[in-house]
């Protein structure tokens, strides 16, 4: 039995329009994104001075914000990479293993550069540590953590 060595120009084409569709969308949403941003900024400099806590929820709604546009910024230009190596002829083979990435993985995660059993190398499963209490804020590198009284 022979593996094929890349994805056939037709398969190409298939993986291309799903990578274009996609990265129309991210586009529209970091879009939106950044226009949220501005809108906040006008809003803040309109209302110096104003109240601690509603300028604080500001920061911190900006601070959120930047964080998504820059995951969404990635993303657009994984797409677009994608799309890089579709012309290369080169979408859908592993960077670890050379082989081909099953189908099924780049129609859920065209951008993907790696197969699952490589990517499943790559990055050990987390562990959980379940004798101690959970939190939704973890500290972080360097801090100390917040010890409740």
């Amino acid at each position: 039995m022979t593996t094929k060595a890349r994805y056939s120009d037709e398969e190409l084409e298939e993986f291309k329009k799903i990578i274009l569709e996609k990265l129309e969308f991210a586009k529209s949403e970091l879009e939106g994104i950044e226009q949220q941003m501005m809108e906040l900024r006008e809003n803040m400099s309109d209302e110096q001075g104003g109240d601690w806590f509603d300028d604080s929820s500001i920061h911190t709604e900006i601070e959120f914000l930047t964080k998504l546009a820059e995951r969404q910024r990635q993303f657009v230009q994984n797409l677009e990479l994608a799309l890089v190596r579709i012309k290369n002829k080169s979408y859908g083979i592993c960077s670890v293993t050379g082989e081909l990435i099953d189908k099924q993985r780049l129609m859920l995660v065209p951008h993907a550069t790696k197969s699952v059993q490589a990517k499943e190398r790559e990055t050990p499963a987390p562990v959980i540590d379940h004798t101690r209490p959970s939190s939704h804020f973890e500290p972080e590198d360097g801090e100390e953590p917040m010890i409740e009284e």
